[in-house]
């Protein structure tokens, strides 16, 4: 049995590096700015904006659907030609390009943003799957936790940073201040070209590269590689269970990440102030979950740290459900005059707890029951199961809302991490770990 040695610490900051730079799309494109303006100004069907709310869901939910379609054929090529680099690099360079261009989406213009998001989020999201296929050559089983959790953590500080400057120079999402806050597509490329360039100076490019036979073609192999996983992780019971349970997690937090900002406009009703607070609130609360949960994975096993974090998501979805109502009976009872915007915030805190954390945990589980030879195609699986799920809380939370309005929609997600809870009861990690250090490469 081979022991994974851990990496050199720059390859490891390096790998960091894009969670760091990556996240200026997340906070400032599809939580914090983009969304809120692209529902309420570029769209702005007043007075409760049902109808950006639903294109902005479908947007999101057809750019999922394209990374399920593709992240594990992509994978499984990486995996044979040992090409990640270049895979990593083509999805960096085309967030960065498509990103850029929403500069050019003038209120009216809902469906070149519609066209534009996909095609960015696209970009983005299997960007993701591609970068996590790095992590299982990082370090041993062991280590996985804390490095996951470090990328994480690296990931929020630089949302941080990103959005702090956002917020400083771009203003409040309005229609008078179109002219400026439209700026956050061409900020949001700028920082994510810039901070990524160390993960492709410092990250390595490991294994050997498989050479094809003259009958054969990289796509018939890629298949060929996808059925052979899919019919053979029937043999890695527990990996199949926490794809499961990342389903309904993920589809949770993406509605969560998605929708947060648009919901404290629209149904809490907050001020400039207030949405600050909060984005600094979830920040500095993710960076220490993410830290803190990622170094006790290591302590205590990461699908411990993994079940405690969905119980933290299903506390923080019933605080953001019962923020108004919880605010009047505060008041009635105790003679207060608190607003609801800033009861808020403590959903947040918990919100924020919970959303490093519990990604981290999931992918270092990923980690540990992997199959080192399967790296890149079972996180292409992960990315695919992961973005899976985006399409079905998004369309399903669009539908919601379109029904009965976003202020109950919401109540969706604690069914979502409430099925995940159940799905991860009945991993078995130590056993996972040896099917998977026992697995073979079947080609």
């Amino acid at each position: 049995m081979v022991t994974r040695k851990l990496a050199p610490g720059r390859e490891i900051f390096g790998w960091g590096m894009f969670d760091f730079a990556n996240q200026a799309y997340t906070l400032l494109i599809i939580t914090v700015i983009y969304g809120d303006l692209f529902t309420r100004v570029i769209v702005g069907d007043a007075p409760d904006y049902r109808y950006g709310n639903l294109l902005w869901s479908i947007a999101l939910a057809v750019s999922a659907l394209l990374v399920v379609v593709t992240a594990p054929l992509a994978g499984a090529i990486m995996d044979a030609t040992r090409t990640r680099k270049a895979f990593l690099f083509a999805s960096y360079a085309g967030t960065v390009g498509t990103t850029a261009l929403l500069f050019f989406v003038e209120p009216g213009m809902a469906w070149l943003g519609v066209l534009l998001i996909i095609l960015s989020n696209y970009f983005y999201g299997i960007g993701e799957s591609f970068i996590s296929a790095f992590l299982p050559g990082l370090g041993p089983p062991r280590a996985l936790g804390w490095i996951s959790g470090l990328g994480w953590g690296m990931g929020y500080v630089g949302g941080l940073v990103s959005t702090a400057f956002a917020l400083a120079f771009l203003g409040e999402v309005s229609a008078e201040n179109f002219d400026t806050v439209r700026w956050v597509g061409p900020f949001a490329a700028v920082f994510f070209l810039l901070a990524a360039i160390p993960t492709f100076l410092f990250v390595r490019e490991r294994g050997r590269r498989y050479t094809l036979p003259p009958d054969q073609r990289w796509l018939t192999l890629g298949v060929s590689r996808i059925r052979s996983t899919i019919a053979g992780i029937s043999g890695l019971r527990d990996l199949g269970w926490l794809m499961v349970s990342i389903f309904f997690v993920m589809a949770g937090i993406y509605i969560v990440i998605s929708f947060a900002f648009i919901y404290g406009a629209q149904v809490i009703g907050w001020d400039e102030s207030t949405r600050v607070a909060m984005f600094v609130t979830v920040q500095i609360t993710a960076t220490i979950g993410a830290f803190t949960f990622g170094f006790m994975q290591s302590r205590v096993g990461a699908k411990r740290v993994y079940l405690v974090t969905l119980s933290l998501w299903i506390a923080a979805i019933i605080a953001i459900w019962q923020t108004p109502a919880l605010t009047a009976f505060l008041n009635t009872r105790f003679g207060l005059d608190w607003e609801a915007q800033h009861l808020f915030l403590f959903a947040g805190v918990l919100s924020g707890l919970s959303l490093g954390s519990s990604q981290s945990a999931g992918r270092a589980l990923v980690g540990v029951l992997t199959p080192r030879n399967k790296a890149a195609e079972m996180f292409g699986i992960w990315g695919m199961v992961s973005k899976l799920a985006a399409v079905f809380g998004m369309l399903g939370l669009g539908l919601i809302q379109a029904l009965f309005g976003l202020a109950d929609a919401i109540v969706f997600c604690v069914l979502l991490f409430a099925a995940a809870l159940g799905a991860t009861i009945v991993v078995d990690t130590q056993r996972g770990e040896a099917t998977a250090l026992r697995h073979r490469d079947p080609r």
